[in-house]
């Protein structure tokens, strides 16, 4: 049984492996002590030797066999490095390897991804918490539409504005105040994973008057975005986790608006790095690592990852977001057995 790049990197060397990152994610691993689960494995009834070697992501699995060297010219000398998941791959090539440091993706889904020492587990199982490539530990929240929010908003209602469809929508929601007019948005388009881990729960505006205009609606959709990421937010709060800066990716970055938005929801510095394609620029760096370029990922990190732009949360911002985040956040409940009716409903 093997995952995808794990499946390359068997086609590359002929060795059967996998690293802790990803394994993490197959709920038959023991992600504490960073091996295959005995007790989950035996209640299965799975034989541990149909799972691959479990290797650290920076660890070398194999060189390039003499059979694929022949078909591409690869030398066997090559080394093939284990890699890690996605978000694991992204943290390292964002350098969220220190404890304190906080990664927020902005893509397609949205990620709030910390970096720890020790191993933490949220009783509520509202996080994953699973083996970071570093060596270490980590824990992520993870929401479903985060830039695919602000995609639906563009190709289903505005796609016939003409120009820069963002670019428009963007510049209108600068003119919305914070709050926008009291106006909130739920991002669960496709139903929700942290903390509710609900399929049934749906998309929607709330507290929509005649007096709203669209830029009042897009920006309601970057802070209802940056709210439910604050919900992962406060359960690592709740674990001690500790947070003194966010570094933020994905395509949603790009934008000023939201960046700020992120910066004042969440109360911290934002700052903006180097590195453009993080999950292949960390898999680069433990490449570089597993090929003894550097010591450590940390220390590939710090030598590599630098910031080019910081943002402070505004405190006025700051203390309007709280208010606005204690009435959002109470939403949710209040809504989530109409979100079952209308799934139920037999028309």
């Amino acid at each position: 049984m093997m995952l995808p790049k794990d499946y390359i990197s068997f086609k590359l060397t002929g060795k059967f492996a996998s690293d802790v990152s990803d394994a993490s994610g197959t709920v038959m691993f023991d992600v504490k002590n960073r091996k295959w689960s005995n007790e989950v494995l035996d209640l299965l009834e799975i034989k541990e030797d149909v799972l691959p070697k479990v290797y650290e992501s920076y660890e070398v699995v194999g060189n390039v066999s003499e059979e694929v060297s022949s078909e591409t010219g690869l030398s066997t000398s090559t080394k093939v490095i284990a890699g890690a998941g996605d978000q694991a791959a992204g943290a390292i090539g964002t350098g969220t390897v220190d404890s304190g440091v906080l990664s927020v993706a902005l893509g397609t889904s949205g990620v709030v991804f910390a970096s720890s020492e020790k191993f933490y587990v949220d009783k509520e199982n509202r996080l994953h918490s699973f083996c970071h490539a570093n060596g270490k530990w980590h824990q992520m929240g993870v929401i479903l539409s985060a830039a695919s929010s602000l995609k639906w908003w563009v190709d289903n209602v505005n796609s016939d504005i003409g120009g820069d469809v963002f670019e428009k929508l963007l510049s209108e929601a600068e003119s919305s105040p914070v709050g926008s007019n009291k106006l909130f948005f739920s991002p669960y388009l496709i139903g929700e994973r942290t903390p509710y881990n609900d399929p049934c729960a749906k998309g929607s505006f709330i507290g929509l008057n005649v007096t709203h205009k669209r830029g009042d609606m897009t920006r309601s959709i970057l802070e209802g975005v940056s709210f439910a990421l604050r919900d992962s937010l406060e359960i690592l709060k709740n674990l001690n986790v500790d947070m003194k800066e966010v570094r933020i990716s994905g395509g949603g970055s790009k934008s000023k608006l939201w960046r700020q938005i992120i910066a004042d929801v969440f109360n911290l510095n934002v700052s903006i790095i180097n590195s453009k394609e993080g999950p292949a620029y960390g898999a680069a760096i433990l490449a570089a690592v597993g090929c003894k370029l550097f010591n450590s990922v940390d220390e590939a990190c710090k030598a590599l990852i630098k910031t080019t732009d910081k943002i402070e949360p505004i405190r006025e911002n700051v203390e309007k977001y709280n208010k606005l985040y204690k009435v959002y956040s109470s939403l949710y409940s209040c809504l989530k057995d109409k979100f079952k009716d209308i799934d139920n409903l037999s028309i």
